[in-house]
């Protein structure tokens, strides 16, 4: 019994350290900041979009983008991107009741070789009345 237990656990220490040469994914992103500038409440909800280069040698998948609170909301890819392509996460902010300086964050979890990747969006936003 514990031949075969040994053997077993020998098997999967085996498979697995297969598996880690087997190469990765990496959202590799040329630019992780996005300043809005001065926005007017007025106008309503404002985009921006922050592309990534999968520069891994795997599929890269985004599990989640999760912003820092609701008035931010991002929008990303839900199929797998091959090795050497592109993909872009679009953010909205909502400056709807909210004046003043905003800093929030989007954190986005991957398979990647990077698991996390923290984006960042700010500016100020001009009241209605003004």
């Amino acid at each position: 019994m514990k031949r075969i237990l040994f053997a077993i656990v020998a098997l999967i220490i085996s498979v697995a350290s297969l598996s880690a040469d087997d190469g990765y994914a990496q959202a590799t992103f040329p630019n992780k900041n996005h300043d809005f500038g001065i926005i007017k409440e007025a106008k309503g909800p404002v985009s921006c979009t922050f592309e990534f280069v999968n520069t891994g040698d795997k599929p890269l998948i985004i599990i989640e983008a999760l912003a820092s609170c609701g008035c931010t909301r991002p929008e990303y890819p839900t199929r797998p991107i091959a090795p050497g392509k592109k993909g872009k996460i679009k953010v909205t902010y909502s400056p709807i009741g909210r004046p003043g300086s905003f800093k929030k964050t989007i954190k986005i979890k991957t398979n990647g070789r990077e698991k996390k990747t923290v984006l960042i969006i700010e500016g100020s936003v001009i009241p209605m009345n003004k």
